[in-house]
């Protein structure tokens, strides 16, 4: 009884303390400190680094980068170095396209991956830890050589080839009787048979 009066006057409840754990051995102030500088020094090394060249566990490292410095591993945005050609060419592409889409057509949506042979990185590796989003780009060379797996689909199922050598480089058509193809990035249309 004695216990719970004492509880009582204390916190105001009569339950139990909370024991305050195990005391903090690895998000100490000092080891904090030490992660801020090697993300201040190294923004864009991955945390799996930054836990190598600390010395700390890789789940200690990303507790405190979260919860301690309030970071988040922002991905770099990769895009293409644009020409000067490249806003007029896209412009012209598209009105193109729309003026010559067939009636009674069949839209079929696609998405490809490129993988290059030169050793571009994925995006899915970029990573910047930081506060705020730094809005920051890589930008690589448009022409650099690749393999793409593409893959359509559409309301009659998906299309079986879905490996392409290297595209070609004019957005120009390709016509025939049933398709309509841009030749570079594979953009299709094709008329229903009655």
């Amino acid at each position: 009884m004695l216990v719970w009066v004492s509880n009582f006057k204390e916190t105001g409840s009569a339950l139990k303390k909370k024991p305050p754990g195990r005391p903090l051995t690895i998000t100490t102030p000092e080891n904090v400190a030490r992660v801020r500088a090697s993300i201040h020094k190294s923004p864009r090394r991955s945390a799996v680094k930054h836990t190598a060249a600390l010395g700390l566990s890789d789940r200690s490292v990303r507790r405190i980068l979260h919860r301690d410095l309030h970071m988040h591993p922002y991905k770099i945005m990769i895009t293409q170095a644009p020409s000067e050609r490249d806003f007029e060419t896209r412009k012209a592409v598209c009105e193109d396209i729309l003026q010559n889409i067939p009636a009674g057509n069949v839209l079929i949506s696609s998405d490809e991956a490129h993988f290059h042979l030169s050793g571009i990185v994925n995006k899915q590796n970029y990573r910047y830890w930081a506060v705020e989003n730094p809005q920051e780009l890589h930008q690589r060379p448009l022409h650099s050589p690749y393999v793409t797996v593409w893959c359509a689909v559409s309301d009659f199922g998906v299309l079986p080839d879905p490996v392409f050598p290297l595209p070609t480089l004019d957005h120009t058509l390709e016509k025939s009787p049933k398709t309509l193809r841009c030749k570079s990035c594979y953009s299709l249309l094709v008329t229903k048979e009655v």
